[in-house]
C-alpha cells in the first residue's frame, strides 16, 4: 500500500466505513457520520456562552479549521502547540476552565484530552 492508503482501518472507525475500493481507499458511511455530526452540533449548541468552548488542534491542517470555527462561533481557538497545564495549572496565565473541549485529532491532541479528564 501507498502512503495514502491503509491496509486495515482502526477498529473504532470500522462502523463508519461504508466499503473499501479496489485500490484500498475506505469510503466513509455518510449516514452514520451525519448522525454523529448532529450529536456534536447539539452538544455545542447546549453551551450558552461560546467562550466556554475550546477548539484545539496541534496539526497544521487542523489549525485553519480551528481558527475559522472559532471566528464564526466565538469559541476559544488553541491552534498550534498545546501548553501543558492549560486546563489543570491555575497559576499559569493561560489557565482556562472550558465546559466543552473540541479536538481535531485525538491522537495528536491527547495532552488536551488527558488534561480535560483531570479537570
Amino acid at each position: 500500500p501507498g502512503l495514502a492508503e491503509v491496509d486495515d482501518v482502526d477498529y473504532r472507525m470500522k462502523r463508519y466505513v461504508f466499503r473499501r475500493t479496489v485500490d484500498g481507499i475506505h469510503i466513509i458511511h455518510l449516514g452514520k457520520t451525519w448522525e454523529k455530526l448532529m450529536v456534536a452540533a447539539r452538544m455545542i449548541v447546549a453551551i450558552e456562552n461560546p467562550n466556554d468552548i475550546i477548539v484545539a488542534s496541534q496539526r497544521p491542517y487542523g489549525s485553519r479549521a480551528v481558527l475559522k470555527f472559532s471566528q464564526y462561533t466565538g469559541a476559544n481557538p488553541l491552534a498550534g502547540r498545546w501548553t501543558p497545564g492549560t486546563l489543570t495549572n491555575q497559576i499559569t496565565q493561560k489557565y482556562l476552565e472550558p465546559r466543552l473541549l473540541i479536538v481535531t485529532d485525538p491522537r495528536t491532541d491527547n495532552q488536551a484530552l488527558k488534561e480535560a479528564s483531570y479537570a
